[in-house]
């Protein structure tokens, strides 16, 4: 179903997420073979201390007015109110009340002007750190993630991205990092596509299957190995071990609760199996949340879509901070860009990218900040405007990354970010 309201363009052909989506319950131990992980106290004393990043994208743009740089009482400012958080005088749209009791382990960058109204080329601007060029792709902030920040000895994909649409599929966001970074989708949160052993396999011969496929393989190999064949020998052994955890999936394994606490639609069910990617070490998981392309009845519809993401959101990063993990875990709530100042005649509000924010939190960043400003009417950033290039930067910096590093491929040096931008180094820790 196209969404009335949005813009028209491709990235927006995609159905609504279900609103009302019930989730079955279970008071299971967790996943992680790791029951204590429900009690935050045990899981303070289990924490790994690698770094991860878990990045949350509002497709079709959010409006900065009615989440994070309200503006009311100016023209521009619409019908909702500010109200003050946990952060003496920063005050956040009325739609967040549960976000706001978080700010104190969250960041706002508010002078963000990036100069890009295109849907497509604005999450590549963001998602990627630079702007799109002819002949060149360069990989997603979670390739870039899952190939710094992962392990050889971890099981899972070190790339997830939990979405409200479809799943499966062939992705090249890693670009030349090669395909063992690239995304594993979760549409709708599900388990990965054809992940269950078929019942007319019995374990056992499946075992012997696998050992024999591994002998013949790595004869192949020895003679005839090429870069296609170890993209291959990866992928089935990635799925292989996805197999093998794909308990780790079922969010009804959580105590009734926490699913409660997190709301009972697709999006705090989204939020929930993030934690648990989390939890078991995953490097990079991202969740996506849809659709704010509010061209019509802007306030309406944020009023619904943000007030869903507020409770999901702030019960993750309270879980986070009560569990040890956002001393290890980059929050990112990012967009392609904000929306105009100006309200449409259909009480909506279009492409702005001129002067909008993004929210960073947990490892490596000034929590309680407020970095960058715009003007009254919210038309365009006065003070710290910064890009999309300082924020990958920025990104990379608060994980504990040399930004300025380098890729080996094969001989050739690879910029981890653009060269051309630095960190916003007021917002590190």
């Amino acid at each position: 179903m196209k969404c009335s309201y949005a813009c028209g363009s491709s990235e927006h052909l995609i159905a609504r997420r279900a609103f009302l989506g019930g989730v079955a319950t279970g008071l299971g131990a967790s996943a992680l073979n790791l029951g204590t992980l429900v009690q935050p106290a045990a899981a303070r004393n289990l924490v790994s201390q690698q770094k991860r990043v878990l990045c949350f994208f509002m497709s079709g743009g959010l409006s900065q007015l009615e989440s994070w740089d309200p503006k009311p009482g100016a023209d521009t400012g619409g019908p909702f109110r500010a109200i003050p958080t946990s952060v003496p005088g920063i005050h956040l749209s009325e739609l967040l009340p549960h976000t706001a009791q978080q700010m104190h382990h969250l960041a706002l960058v508010r002078g963000l002007n990036t100069s890009e109204d295109d849907h497509g080329k604005g999450r590549y601007l963001m998602e990627k750190g630079r702007r799109k060029m002819p002949g060149i792709q360069y990989p997603h902030f979670g390739a870039v993630s899952a190939k710094a920040l992962g392990t050889e000895e971890l099981a899972l994909p070190g790339y997830i991205h939990i979405t409200p649409g479809g799943g499966g599929g062939t992705s090249n966001d890693a670009a030349y990092l090669g395909p063992k970074y690239a995304s594993v989708v979760l549409g709708n949160g599900n388990p990965p596509q054809n992940s269950v052993r078929p019942k007319a396999v019995a374990e056992d011969s499946a075992t012997r299957r696998q050992k024999f496929r591994q002998r013949v393989n790595d004869h192949f190999a020895r003679n005839r190995r090429t870069a296609e064949t170890d993209a291959y020998t990866e992928s089935y052994e990635q799925a292989r071990r996805l197999m093998e955890r794909r308990e780790l999936f079922d969010v009804s394994q959580e105590p009734e609760k926490d699913q409660e606490r997190y709301g009972r639609h697709d999006f705090g069910r989204h939020c929930l199996l993030a934690r648990r990617l989390l939890e078991a070490d995953v490097p990079f998981v991202q969740v996506s949340h849809s659709n704010y392309d509010t061209h019509n009845e802007n306030f309406n519809f944020h009023l619904e879509q943000v007030s869903e993401f507020d409770i999901s959101f702030a019960a993750l990063v309270a879980d986070l901070a009560d569990r040890g993990l956002l001393d290890h875990t980059l929050i990112v709530v990012m967009s392609e860009f904000g929306r105009t100042p100006r309200i449409n005649h259909y009480y909506g509000r279009d492409h702005w990218s001129k002067a909008w924010s993004v929210v960073l939190g947990g490892c490596g960043v000034q929590r309680g900040a407020a970095v960058g400003k715009t003007n009254e009417r919210g038309t365009e950033v006065v003070d710290g405007e910064v890009d999309h290039g300082a924020l990958f930067h920025t990104y990379l910096s608060a994980v504990g990354l040399d930004s300025t590093g380098e890729f080996d491929l094969g001989g050739r040096k690879m910029p981890m970010a653009d060269p051309a931008a630095t960190p916003i180094t007021e917002l590190l820790a």
